[in-house]
This record gives C-alpha cells, sequence and structure tokens, in this order.
C-alpha cells in the first residue's frame, strides 16, 4: 500500500518522537560531559517544594518525560537530587550561623548599668549558685534587700571542707554567767527581738527609755521554724568587688608603719590606710573564752565607694606579725561597696590566717553556721541613733561554748549562731585578747584624708547623746563567768587623734545597781576631714 506524502512525513515526525535522546546534551557543561551529565529539564518530577519544572543535573537517559506526563520511575533520581541538595544547603547555613557565632563575640549583659561579659556573668552566676541556697520561703524588705527563709542544714556555711560530717548544734550553748549571781543572757529586757534599746538623757545610764528595734527585713515578714535568715547575694554585689575571688574579704596590704604597731591592735596590720580608734585589753597569758559590749548605732557617711566604716569587738589569739592571727569579729558597719548602700548593718567576720586566705563577711563563704530565723547577718539595722535626740544601741556577746568549744553569738537576747572550733588554730582553745572599737579606711583621695565619718563622725568630747560608744565591756573567764573590765585593763588607740578619737571612763553611777550603770566604757569617733586633719 503506497503512503502518501502527507502519511509519510506523519510517521517519520512520530518515530523521531519515540526515539531516546542522546547521550549527550547540546547544555552540557565540561564538567557534567566528564560524568556522562547534562543540564536537562524535568516537567513532571515532584520535589520537597511541591510540583512543576524541577531543573537538575542528573544523567541524561533518566531525564526524559514521555509527552509530558508523569513519570515518578524516570523522575525519582530528580527529586532525590533535590532532597540532597536542601539538606547540604541547610548543613551549609547551619556551619555558617556557627561561624558566626565564633568570629562574632555575644551580646554583653547590662547589669546595673555596668557592661557584662557573657563569660564573667557565667561566672558570676556560678559563684551566686553556691552562695544562695533554694530557700523554704523569701522575703523582700522595704531597703530592697531579698532576705531567703534557708533549711538550716542546707546553709552555704556548712560547705566548708572541714564541716563535711557537722551536725548543726541545736541544743542551746551554756551562756555565761554574770559574776554575783544571776544567770542566763545578762542584756536588757528589750521589746520585740531585743536587739537594741534606746536612751534618752544627758549622762550614761540615766532616764532610759528602752525600745525594741528590728532588723529592716522584719516588716515584711518573718521565717519559719526549722529555716535560718540569710540575706540573698546579687550579681550587683559582685561586680561592686574587685574580683570574684576576693569578693566579701578584707584587704590586707601591710606596710611598715603598721607592722611597727601589730603588738598593739589586731587589725592594724592590714594597713592600706585603715584607720582605729580602739580599746584593748594588754597582750599576755590571759585565757579569754569570750567577751560583751553594749554599742549604739549611727549611720556614719562614706566618702569614697571602697571605704567603710565600722564599729565591732574582736576575739584574738596568735600573732599580730605572722600568718597565723586567729579572729572573730562581730559589729555594726557601713559599706557600700558591700552592700550597695549607706545602712549601717549587722556584720561578722572570722579568718584564721591574718586575712590571707581565709574567712570572710558574713555568709559569702562557708564557716559560720547560723541558727537564727529572726537575725539575718547582713540586714540593716533600723532604728539609729540621732544626733541630741534617742540613742539605740545594741548588745553583742561572743564566747567559747564549755561543752562543745564552738564560738557562739548572740544580738541582743537572741542567738544567731556560731564558728565551730575546727575552723581555728589558736582560737580552738581560746582567746589571748579583746579589742572594742571603731575603724575607716582612708585612701587618701586626691591627696587628703578622708572625710568618711567614725561612729556618729564627732569626737569623743561631744560625750552621750553626740559622740559613740561602747558600754559595760566584759570579758568571758575559763569558768564561763562574765567579768567586768576593769578601767585600767585596757589600753586605747588613735592612730591620728585630729581625725578620730576615743576617750576611756568608768561609771558607778550610786542611783543604779553594781550592774545598772556603763562600767568601763569609752567614747570615740571623729569626721575625719577637718582644718586639723588635712
Amino acid at each position: 500500500m503506497q503512503l502518501s506524502a502527507a502519511d509519510s512525513r506523519k510517521k517519520k515526525r512520530r518515530r523521531r518522537r519515540e526515539l531516546p535522546l542522546p547521550a549527550a546534551c547540546s547544555s552540557r557543561s565540561a564538567a557534567g560531559a566528564a560524568q556522562g551529565q547534562c543540564q536537562c529539564q524535568c516537567c513532571c518530577c515532584s520535589s520537597p517544594g511541591g510540583s512543576g519544572l524541577v531543573a537538575t543535573t542528573i544523567p541524561c537517559a533518566f531525564s526524559r518525560c514521555s509527552g509530558g506526563a508523569s513519570s515518578s520511575a524516570a523522575c525519582a533520581p530528580a527529586a532525590a537530587a533535590v532532597r540532597l541538595g536542601t539538606q547540604q544547603h541547610k548543613l551549609t547555613m547551619l556551619l555558617v550561623a556557627l561561624a558566626l557565632l565564633l568570629v562574632l563575640p555575644p551580646a554583653p549583659f547590662l547589669v546595673a548599668g555596668v557592661s557584662v561579659s557573657p563569660r564573667r556573668m557565667a561566672r558570676i552566676q556560678s559563684h551566686l549558685d553556691r552562695i544562695n541556697k533554694t530557700p523554704v520561703r523569701s522575703i523582700r524588705s522595704a531597703d530592697g534587700d531579698t532576705i531567703d527563709c534557708v533549711a538550716a542544714h542546707e546553709q552555704h556555711g556548712l560547705d566548708h571542707p572541714l564541716l563535711r560530717t557537722h551536725t548543726v548544734q541545736t541544743e542551746p550553748p551554756e551562756a555565761p554567767m554574770p559574776r554575783g549571781g544571776g544567770g542566763g543572757f545578762v542584756v536588757p529586757a528589750a521589746a520585740g527581738c531585743g536587739a537594741a534599746t534606746a536612751r534618752n538623757g544627758s549622762g550614761s545610764g540615766k532616764n532610759n527609755r528602752r525600745r525594741g528595734a528590728w532588723q529592716t527585713w522584719h516588716h515584711g515578714g518573718h521565717c519559719p521554724r526549722g529555716t535560718v535568715a540569710i540575706r540573698r547575694t546579687t550579681a550587683e554585689d559582685v561586680l561592686r568587688a574587685r574580683s570574684i575571688s576576693r569578693f566579701g574579704r578584707k584587704r590586707r596590704h601591710r606596710n611598715a608603719a603598721a607592722a611597727a604597731r601589730a603588738a598593739n591592735a589586731p587589725d592594724v596590720i592590714t594597713g592600706n590606710g585603715h584607720e582605729h580608734a580602739i580599746a584593748y585589753t594588754s597582750p599576755s597569758q590571759q585565757q579569754v573564752y569570750g567577751a560583751k559590749a553594749t554599742i549604739n548605732v549611727w549611720d556614719p557617711a562614706i566618702h569614697e565607694s571602697n571605704g567603710f566604716s565600722l564599729s565591732q569587738l574582736w576575739i584574738l589569739s596568735g600573732s599580730f606579725n605572722g600568718s597565723d592571727l586567729n579572729s572573730i569579729e562581730a559589729g555594726w558597719q557601713v559599706s557600700p561597696e558591700l552592700y550597695g548602700d549607706s545602712r549601717p548593718r549587722l556584720f561578722t567576720y572570722w579568718t584564721s590566717d591574718a586575712y590571707v586566705a581565709t574567712g570572710c563577711y558574713n555568709a559569702l563563704c562557708p564557716g559560720f553556721v547560723q541558727t537564727s530565723s529572726r537575725i539575718a547577718i547582713g540586714a540593716s539595722i533600723s532604728p539609729v541613733s540621732s544626733a541630741g535626740g534617742a540613742q539605740y544601741d545594741m548588745t553583742l556577746l561572743i564566747w567559747k561554748d564549755p561543752k562543745l568549744g564552738n564560738w557562739w553569738l548572740s544580738y541582743g537576747d537572741q542567738l544567731v549562731g556560731y564558728w565551730p572550733a575546727q575552723l581555728f588554730t589558736h582560737l580552738s582553745d581560746h582567746a589571748t585578747m579583746v579589742e572594742w572599737g571603731g575603724e575607716v579606711v582612708d585612701t587618701r583621695p586626691g591627696g587628703v584624708h578622708t572625710a568618711t565619718q567614725m561612729g556618729s563622725g564627732r569626737f569623743a568630747g561631744e560625750g552621750f547623746g553626740r559622740a559613740s560608744y561602747f558600754r559595760n565591756l566584759e570579758t568571758v573567764d575559763a569558768d564561763n563567768s562574765l567579768a567586768e573590765v576593769a578601767l585600767d585593763a585596757i589600753q586605747t588607740l588613735a592612730e591620728n587623734p585630729a581625725c578620730y578619737d576615743i576617750r576611756k571612763a568608768y561609771d558607778d553611777d550610786g542611783q543604779h545597781s553594781a550592774r545598772g550603770g556603763w562600767g568601763t566604757h569609752f567614747y570615740y569617733g571623729g569626721p575625719g576631714q577637718n582644718p586639723a586633719c588635712p
């Protein structure tokens, strides 16, 4: 049968459409040619993004679609190649992001207006996690503090290596007995927590009017039984210190002048501009097992960011010109660097190596074991004394428990806690010296003496109602008896009397009982810089 010319042409065109594609494409690239690949298009394949026209580099034998219809067998390699390309793209982007993180430093943290690198912030947070234990309850104080109620057996004080097997002493210690009768805590009977008394009058011991003075946080709540009240440490607190390792520790810089007076004062050996107005018992072989005093509380002005003013008592043993000095300390202090404000606060300190590596303020390092749920060390004291107005004072007693050997602290009529005997070398037995008085730091800003005030900021000669005082000085004997310190049994020291001075006296006012007067006492303090103290 003869085909017409038109039919012949149609048959040839149909035959050409059914022929396989050649092994090479006109669009083949140089690299693709070496692998038998070419750049083709498949109109029938589905990609992870949907169906449609997909361009890919695949063996040409698999890129043909019949009549534009879907052919999954022919297009599968193309879809797989698309998925592989997508995964490789995601991996590439991830690697680029990681590279940018390594090259570009992370954004710093802003803490109280201070820019802190992420690395330092991580170190600070790790330090805070060790200090601040998970509380049972937290109390927000009106002064900005947060007081955490922490289970007694979980407190940071027990983290000390020497206290790993220590059990918190729950049995109350045997309190010192006053000579001549009586017992228990020999403190004024005050309302509230009994931590302070208010006195009015123009002379020592006259026209007494006692009121309870609470720590400020008491107005916000209380901690339940079985917990201890701990002031929470913040990142801002740590950032004010020179370093994390020195946070909460005294600075110790000895100098020749300080060493020359080392036999006379405990903290004079620290040098670095520390100035004192103190009374102290003579260094001797005398064995001392505690000390007591009542101190009025003020809010002296601090004129340098790293300055402070404090009033305290020291329990001491060891050598003042070596590295074996043991010291237990307690009192009130104003320290903007440590607390971030200018409020007077109850504080403690301890060291067993002359402030070199052991001990710290309050509960900022392990060692002191707290037992009180009512008194928070480091918390502010309120109210405070005012010139010509009411004089608020607090009674502190530190003594060695004759049964277990721990050194206990009471604040007013409240047991606060103790320093375990294991922390010390010389003080594991007894003390040899006691100090009472004030201390400031003079960094000589601008080449002149600091204007930081000690005590009330007034000299001792201004007397009651204006100057600061320590009254009813007593020590604890080996038989756990409180003994009044004789006036001639103490010496006084003030490095710069034109800046800060001290005057001791004895009160045996006949209108009071034998224990009703002020006994051995002293006034102390001063304004710092003045015409006589340039």
